[in-house]
């Protein structure tokens, strides 16, 4: 309402406020009264008081996440009256939305890899004027990778029961697994000592012992069965035994090898990390270690379960690392864990919709999570209130843990009777046809640009299948 302080009758004045002016009896202090009040007058009434001007209403798109077929677009909203009509334009496709909170992110599904599409929003009143519209927003698509590969396959093993539990992938020419390989002496007696790594040179693979101390302490070594392995960026590969002592070879040659300190003792399951001076380390009974290049420190997960599989990638949006781990019992039903892992922290993550039956992650940050097990489950984002999985058939037909990506159009999945899944963005592909067998398992993952490479055991020898796009 404006009020106008000028048309108040002026009696006010006369009536009130003169007669105590002329009260005043000495001359001076009725002028300085005079003068005070004609200045509180002109202050008080003769200014106006108006209405803020209204605000326009406001819509903007911004990408937050694109795959080869699906696309997450933020629509951020500013002054604009709730519940709203909402129109979001594909190219000249138009879908309708009815927008009753804040900022919302909208997904787009259906979406063809490797094009561009535009997309704008407008917000119509009931009589289908246009109120406001949105800037326009150009997102292309990912483009797939091939599900053209080429398969080759080694066994190892004499005597005993031979099997690979991790490989890691440096370049074509250079790649280690681990696990424990019986073979016979020269004598062709069977040799006790496992061979527990195995290096691919580019045209053959060599057995390798890798030694770690015996006893923690002293100065004997061992080439003790290997779990898990780990290559960083400044060519430092770790190593882990089956239990708590880990080896460090830099240009294949081993530099280092030790126990790990009686808090965070384990039996390791596998190891991740950033760097070689920012390592993670899971393994049995809910067992979490940290090292930071100087020291080891032990992190409550507040389970007994395995942690039977970790993995980080940086996220750019909040420009630091996300880290996981998922713990499960084998073979036993007593419930999944998922955590996030936070400096020397740890945060249960929502683990509705997955099976007890899992071993395996793998994801890219704010973009796609997996968890592989008795199925492949996969979310968008953590904040997804559920973990969708895969019906038996559709990808995988056996149960398996390993689960491995160098992006989210690239992705391989292994388990049961030598079975290979590979998703290039916008659809799975089988290759059990391709390789079959009755007792084979596959469990290791690594895999780089056109190299994957993959470990296990088929019957009682251990096996390596290495995959080449073609």
């Amino acid at each position: 309402m404006l009020i106008n302080y000028k048309s108040i009758n002026q009696s006010i004045i006369h009536s009130i406020i003169q007669p105590f002016i002329h009260s005043i009896t000495q001359p001076f202090l009725r002028s300085v009264v005079l003068f005070l009040f004609l200045s509180m007058t002109i202050l008080l009434f003769g200014c106006k008081q108006t209405t803020e001007p209204k605000l326009e209403p406001e819509l903007k798109l911004e990408l937050e996440d694109v795959s080869c077929t699906e696309a997450w677009i933020n629509l951020r909203i500013t002054n604009l009256q709730l519940p709203a009509n909402v129109t979001l334009y594909k190219n000249s496709e138009a879908q309708n939305n009815i927008l009753c909170y804040g900022d919302t992110l909208l997904y787009v599904d259906s979406l063809l890899p490797n094009q561009t599409y535009k997309f704008k929003s407008i917000v119509q009143s009931s009589n289908q004027q246009i109120i406001t519209s949105s800037n326009e927003l150009t997102v292309t698509t990912m483009d797939t990778t091939s599900h053209d590969f080429t398969w080759q396959s080694w066994e190892f093993g004499q005597h005993s029961s031979s099997t690979l539990y991790d490989v890691a992938i440096i370049d074509e020419n250079n790649i280690w697994a681990v696990g424990e390989i019986y073979m016979n002496d020269s004598l062709g007696r069977p040799d006790p000592n496992a061979y527990n790594a195995v290096h691919w040179d580019g045209t053959k693979w060599e057995l390798k012992r890798i030694y770690f101390p015996t006893v923690c302490g002293g100065t004997s070594l061992s080439s003790y069965p290997a779990k898990a392995i780990f290559i960083f960026d400044d060519g430092q590969i770790w190593i882990s035994s089956s239990g708590d002592k880990i080896a460090i070879l830099k240009d294949g040659i081993q530099i280092n090898k030790f126990c790990l300190p009686s808090n965070v003792s384990m039996s390791i399951n596998k190891l991740w990390g950033s760097s070689s001076s920012d390592l993670y380390a899971v393994g049995n009974n809910g067992n979490i270690a940290h090292w930071d290049g100087r020291k080891w420190t032990k992190i409550e997960s507040g389970t007994t379960l395995p942690i039977r599989d970790i993995w980080g990638d940086f996220n750019t949006r909040t420009n630091s690392y996300e880290i996981l781990a998922i713990a499960a019992e084998v073979d036993v039903d007593k419930g999944t864990k998922v955590f996030r892992i936070e400096k020397n922290n740890v945060v249960e993550e929502n683990n509705t919709g997955l099976s007890w039956d899992v071993g395996g992650l793998w994801f890219k940050s704010g973009s796609k999570y997996y968890v592989a097990g008795a199925g492949i489950h996969y979310k968008h984002t953590l904040r997804d209130s559920i973990w969708k999985r895969y019906q038996r058939g559709l990808v995988t037909n056996y149960g398996g843990d390993g689960i491995r990506g160098s992006d989210i159009n690239d992705v391989f999945a292994v388990g049961s009777y030598l079975e290979i899944v590979h998703f290039n963005g916008s659809s799975w592909h089988n290759y059990l046809n391709e390789i079959s067998s009755n007792t084979g398992v596959l469990s290791g993952i690594s895999n780089n640009g056109n190299i994957v490479t993959l470990v296990g055991f088929n019957g009682r020898k251990a096996i390596i299948v290495l995959g080449k796009r073609t």
